[in-house]
C-alpha cells in the first residue's frame, strides 16, 4: 500500500527553536543518500511546502569516518551523482561540498528557516547532529528512514540475540511496511546560489579527497539508486528463490545489496516489499526477511545502545572471560597484521577469501564468518585480533563501517551468540574449522575461482 503518512515514530523533534526568516529548508542528508522512498526528504518537502520556501539538499563528504577509502568515496560519489539530477527534476537544489559532515551543515544552516536530516546510529554521527542541534537556533527535525522498523520501536534496550529481538520486530515490521508516496515541490530552488563540487569529473574529485587510495575501485560495483534497483530486480528474478539453499560461494544466490543498504541508495522498505510481493517460495522469502529485518535492525539496536560496539567492552561476561582464559593457549599459527591482510597464511581457503575482499570488496557470508574466526585463531591476543578484524573489514569491504560490521565483528568474538563447548584459543566461543566450511562449500572449486578471477591482481 502506497502511503502519504510519515509515522510519528521515525519522527523527532529535536530542540525547541522557531523558524527564522531564511533563503531555503535545509535536508542535510547523510544516511538516506536517494530521491525516493525517503521519509526524512519528504518529510523536508512537506516542511519547505508549509514555509513556502525551496529546499536544498546538503551533503558533506569530507573527513568522513565512514568513508575511508577511494573504494567506498567513490562509490559513495556514484550515488551522490544520480541523487542530484533526481532532485533537479522535482526542482530540489542539492549541494556537496568537500568539507566534513558537520562543517557543511553548520555554514548552511545560516540562511535555513529549519533544517531536517536523517538518523545515524554510530558514535560520530550522534555526536554531530547532538551538537548541531544545540548551535542551529531554528527548529531541527530527525527522521529515520533506513531501517524498516524505527529503532526504539522495536526495543527500548540493548537486545543480546536475535530470538530476543525477532517477534517485535516482525510484529512492528506489519505496521511500518508502507511504500511512501512522493510529495509534489511547491516551490521551485531555481534561484538559490549555493556553491559545491562538480560531481561529473568523479575521478579528479576522488583523487582531491584525502583517502586510502591503495584500496580502488571495483569494476563489479557501481554505486546508485538505478544500480541498486537492477541488482533487486536481478535477485527477484533469478535468485530468490533458491537463497535458502545458497551454499555456491562462486555463483551465489545473493541481492549483493548491502552496499547500496548501508549508503541509503536504496530504502529497506523498497527491497522488503518487493521480496514480499515476488511470488517466491515461502522459506527463501522468510530467510532473506530474517537477513534484512531481524539480522541488519539487530546490528543498530547494538550499535545504538552499546557506545564500546567497535572493542572487547561490548561482549557478554561469558565471551570476555573464556577468552582471556584462554588467551595465553598455543596457537598453532601465527600471524602479522600485514601477513594477514597480503593473504600469506598456510590456508589457501583463508587466502583467497582475502584476496577477493582487496579485490572485490565483498564476500559471501559463509566466508566472512570463517574468515574472521581464523583471525581470533591465528593473533596472539583478543584485543589485537579484535583490531585486525574490524580494521580489515572497514578498509576492504564497500559497506565497512556500517552497524553490521561492527556487530558481525563483535559476533566473531561471542557476541550476539551461546557458548559452546570449551576448546583451547576460543574457550567457549564458536569455532569454524576447515573441515566444517567443507561441508558447506566447495572450498577447492572457491579458491580455483579466485586464483583464476584475481590473478593480475593477487598480492
Amino acid at each position: 500500500m502506497t502511503s502519504r503518512l510519515i509515522p510519528e515514530s521515525r519522527t523527532r523533534r529535536l530542540n525547541d527553536h522557531d523558524p527564522v526568516d531564511g533563503k531555503y529548508v535545509l535536508y542535510w542528508m547523510r544516511h538516506s543518500q536517494r530521491s525516493e522512498q525517503n521519509h526524512a526528504l519528504e518529510f523536508a518537502v512537506r516542511r519547505a511546502n508549509d514555509l513556502g520556501k525551496p529546499l536544498l539538499v546538503g551533503v558533506g563528504i569530507g573527513d568522513d569516518p565512514s568513508v575511508r577509502t577511494e573504494r567506498q568515496m567513490r562509490f559513495q560519489l556514484e550515488g551522490l551523482h544520480e541523487t542530484v539530477g533526481a532532485l533537479q527534476r522535482r526542482n530540489i537544489a542539492m549541494v556537496v561540498r568537500k568539507e566534513s559532515p558537520i562543517d557543511v551543515a553548520m555554514k548552511l544552516v545560516g540562511d535555513a528557516c529549519e533544517v531536517v536530516c536523517d538518523r545515524g546510529y554510530l558514535r560520530h554521527d550522534r555526536r554531530w547532529v547532538d551538537r548541531f542541534q544545540r548551535e542551529a537556533n531554528r527548529p531541527v527535525w530527525q527522521i529515520e528512514s533506513n531501517v524498516i522498523v524505527p529503532v526504539e520501536m522495536a526495543s527500548d534496550d540493548r537486545e543480546y540475540a536475535a530470538r530476543t529481538i525477532r517477534s517485535q520486530l516482525q510484529e512492528a515490521a506489519e505496521k511500518t511496511l508502507d511504500e511512501l508516496a512522493t510529495t509534489p515541490v511547491d516551490n521551485t530552488a531555481d534561484g538559490l546560489s549555493v556553491n559545491g563540487i562538480d560531481l561529473d569529473d568523479l575521478d579528479s574529485c576522488v583523487q582531491s579527497l584525502d583517502l586510502d587510495h591503495t584500496v580502488a575501485k571495483c569494476d563489479e560495483f557501481d554505486g546508485g539508486t538505478s544500480q541498486a534497483r537492477s541488482r533487486l530486480n536481478a535477485f527477484l528474478s533469478d535468485s530468490l528463490d533458491e537463497y535458502r539453499d545458497d551454499i555456491s560461494v562462486i555463483q551465489p544466490h545473493c541481492s549483493m545489496l548491502s552496499p547500496y543498504l548501508h549508503f541509503g541508495q536504496i530504502s529497506p522498505l523498497k527491497v522488503a516489499l518487493e521480496v514480499r510481493q515476488a511470488g517466491a517460495n515461502r522459506e527463501s522469502t522468510a530467510d532473506f526477511i530474517e537477513e534484512l529485518l531481524v539480522r541488519r535492525e539487530l546490528a543498530i539496536n547494538f550499535v545504538y545502545f552499546d557506545s564500546d560496539y567497535d572493542g572487547l567492552d561490548c561482549l557478554p561476561d561469558w565471551a570476555r572471560k573464556t577468552l582471556e582464559k584462554h588467551e595465553s593457549d598455543p596457537r598453532p599459527d601465527h600471524y602479522t597484521a600485514s601477513e594477514l591482510e597480503d593473504g600469506q597464511t598456510d590456508d589457501p581457503v583463508w587466502n583467497a577469501a582475502m584476496t577477493e575482499m582487496r579485490c572485490r570488496g565483498y564476500l559471501h557470508n559463509h566466508l566472512r564468518m570463517y574468515w574472521g574466526k581464523r583471525i581470533l585463531g591465528w593473533t596472539n591476543t583478543i584485543q589485537h585480533a579484535y583490531r585486525v578484524t574490524l580494521d580489515l573489514n572497514n578498509k576492504y569491504f564497500y559497506d565497512g563501517n556500517d552497524p553490521n560490521s561492527y556487530a558481525n565483528v563483535a559476533w566473531v568474538f561471542g557476541n550476539h551468540d551461546r557458548a559452546f563447548g570449551e576448546r583451547d584459543v576460543f574457550g567457549k566461543v564458536r569455532t569454524m574449522s576447515a573441515s566444517g566450511l567443507d561441508r558447506k562449500i566447495d572450498t577447492d572449486a572457491y579458491v580455483r575461482s579466485i586464483a583464476e578471477r584475481f590473478a593480475a591482481s593477487k598480492a
